[in-house]
């Protein structure tokens, strides 16, 4: 969503400056990758913090980059004797980079983001501004074709690049610039809108399919980018990259979907419904793919969803789509709860021991 967001600003052609958060050390509330898109007046999109940063970064960017794109670098945490000038108690250390809109690298940038946003991955890759060079860039597309080069690049310059990284001084950013996670939900009952709207606000891209023509309407799913009426698994294409979840109520659409959708071997596939119901599904799925019940049962959440309690759509909706998230992300979905020995090795061994106090203060790079 704040990709969708940033792209449709940067298509109003008011904005000045881009800011992409490119390293991270320690604590950071937003990882390399996050974006902030400036206008005149201090309206912006994105986030590079957790609020902490943004309104000193909005103050300063027009100046920043008034003789070109910089690098500028926040570090968080300082001595008990030392001011604190505004409050981020993240105790971490970030580098942003700040770049006037006005310049064939940052439009190509955007562009490669509104690409994105419609389906159409792609790579940076950033040489950074230092003192004595200005930014460089290159746009690759999904097969590796150059789609963009800045003119001072040579051939063997991006070649290094994308093989070893940074050259000589320079640093250089790789960066994937992805498509929207795409989620494909079989069955349009009440049951599917809150999973619909809340896939929608994390900026995914929602597909929902149903053979029955009452319940597969737009205005029903006004945040699904695509609703779709018939044999869907059939029709429809999935890849490995997308999320699945079945939920149509009817056993013998739910055998016929996970007996099509399985062997394509999305990153996820859910099934809604009782313990019962969904052992008996996986017994004959696996007959009909003439696959083991192990592997069956290895490639399908079933009941789907984390196990945090609840009732009622909005709260399924809210398991389900954080079992995908974590799924999708490589994690394992758990808690994150500190333990009193992990507090101790934060703050130090002892009970008088305490974490030093945090500021944010910045050096330009540029």
């Amino acid at each position: 969503m704040e990709q969708r967001r940033i792209v449709s600003m940067w298509q109003q052609r008011h904005a000045q400056v881009l800011v992409t958060l490119i390293k991270a050390k320690g604590s950071s509330y937003r990882r390399p990758g996050a974006r902030l898109l400036i206008e005149p007046g201090g309206t912006y999109e994105g986030t590079i913090s957790g609020g902490c940063l943004e309104s000193d970064v909005v103050r300063k960017a027009i100046w920043a980059v008034r003789d070109g794109a910089v690098v500028w670098h926040y570090a968080t945490a300082i001595g008990d004797d030392s001011e604190i000038p505004f409050g981020l108690g993240c105790g971490g250390e970030i580098d942003l980079l700040m770049e006037p809109i006005e310049t064939p690298e940052c439009h190509a940038l955007l562009a490669a983001m509104e690409a994105a946003v419609k389906g159409t991955p792609s790579i940076n890759i950033t040489w950074l501004p230092s003192k004595s060079i200005k930014l460089q860039r290159v746009i690759l597309n999904s097969e590796g074709d150059i789609t963009f080069r800045s003119n001072s690049l040579s051939m063997d310059q991006i070649a290094h690049a994308r093989q070893f990284g940074a050259q000589d001084e320079t640093e250089v950013v790789v960066e994937e610039i992805a498509a929207p996670q795409r989620l494909i939900v079989f069955g349009a009952g009440d049951d599917a809108k809150p999973l619909v709207r809340f896939a929608s606000l994390l900026g995914w891209d929602v597909t929902v399919a149903d053979q029955r023509p009452q319940l597969a309407r737009k205005e029903r799913f006004p945040d699904a980018a695509c609703v779709f009426m018939g044999k869907a698994a059939k029709d429809l294409s999935v890849s490995p990259e997308d999320a699945v979840v079945v939920m149509t109520h009817s056993y013998e659409q739910d055998k016929e979907l996970l007996a099509l959708t399985l062997p394509k071997n999305p990153c996820y596939v859910g099934l809604l419904g009782a313990r019962h119901r969904s052992s008996m599904l996986i017994y004959e799925v696996s007959s009909l793919l003439s696959w083991s019940v192990e592997e069956v049962c290895r490639r399908i959440n079933a009941p789907v969803g984390l196990d945090i309690g609840g009732d009622g759509p909005e709260a399924i909706a809210l398991a389900i789509l954080s079992e995908v998230q974590a799924r999708c992300q490589g994690k394992p979905g758990g808690s994150r709860k500190l333990s009193v020995d992990q507090v101790f090795q934060y703050v130090g061994k002892g009970d008088t021991a305490r974490p030093a106090k945090t500021f944010c203060s910045e050096r330009d790079f540029g």
